[in-house]
């Protein structure tokens, strides 16, 4: 399976890197190829470090602009000319995804993959990793969404939320 993973290339707190490397070992150790933004920096690298470690393939998809941070020994890297691009080949490529913490860009890929996934566009499985309660207030505000008619579909339906890796992997393999 492809896995597309959402997260920071920000340099983090222990409690994030120790749950983003256990997910990326699970990935790596079961088979599972990792896809993601393609950075060898922060949560990036973490999660890249771990796949690659246990015997998973590192897809990147980059962007011009970030060219600098791309990780030099990925299995495939794929340079695109902007942010909308790179987001299409990542929904091409993966075959489920998981949104791990991370800032306004990991905000902007979680919220346009479920946006598609909400018209029909796919049906890929999503799982937010809860690490820590970091996705607490989404959830919150995902609830209230569906509670007050903004979700045309039940929330269930386009999104899962584990609070660890085991979880998650858990939830991508059985959908």
């Amino acid at each position: 399976m492809n896995i597309c993973v959402f997260c920071s290339a920000a340099e983090l707190d222990a409690v994030y890197t120790e749950s983003a490397r256990e997910f990326a070992e699970l990935i790596g150790s079961r088979g599972h190829s990792l896809v993601w933004g393609g950075s060898d920096a922060g949560l990036m690298k973490v999660v890249a470090d771990g796949v690659q470690r246990t015997g998973g393939r590192l897809v990147g998809i980059s962007v011009e602009f970030l060219q600098g941070v791309a990780r030099k020994n990925a299995d495939e890297m794929v340079v695109t000319a902007n942010l909308a691009e790179r987001k299409a080949r990542l929904l091409e490529r993966a075959d489920a995804f998981v949104i791990m913490v991370g800032g306004t860009g990991t905000l902007d890929e979680a919220t346009d993959i479920l946006e598609l996934k909400k018209h029909g566009l796919h049906a890929k499985p999503v799982v937010l990793l809860n690490t820590a309660g970091y996705y607490d207030g989404l959830r919150q505000q995902l609830a209230r969404m569906e509670a007050e008619g903004f979700l045309p579909v039940p929330l269930a339906e386009l999104v899962a939320f584990a609070d660890d890796g085991e979880r998650a992997m858990e939830l991508l393999e059985s959908a």
